[in-house]
């Protein structure tokens, strides 16, 4: 899947080896991990056969977005734009759940 970042620094996030937008070092190495597995997905299927990935729909107002597991604490929050093979995915936040 083709991935596009709602927050520039997630994208750096993902690139620059040395910045970490202030998350600590195991967070930033596993949002680089999830973004792998992102890239290499087919769609958000391939998501829910990894169960420890625990993707998920989000419920009430955020019904629209997703999540999935960085680790027991931290969550990658994401969006999906389009249909089929132009479907996109839309990295929105890492957010604290605890």
């Amino acid at each position: 899947m083709n991935p596009r970042f709602k927050d520039k620094d997630l994208d750096r996030l993902e690139t620059d080896p040395d910045f970490d937008a202030d998350y600590s070092e195991s967070i930033v190495r596993a949002f680089r991990k999830r973004m792998q597995q992102i890239r290499s997905a087919v769609d958000e299927r391939d998501f829910y056969a990894l169960k420890s990935l625990h993707f998920e729909k989000l419920q009430g107002n955020r019904s629209h977005q997703y999540s999935m597991r960085l680790n027991d604490q931290w969550r990658l929050i994401l969006e999906f734009e389009g249909e089929g093979q132009n479907k996109v995915v839309l990295v929105a936040a890492i957010e604290d759940y605890h």
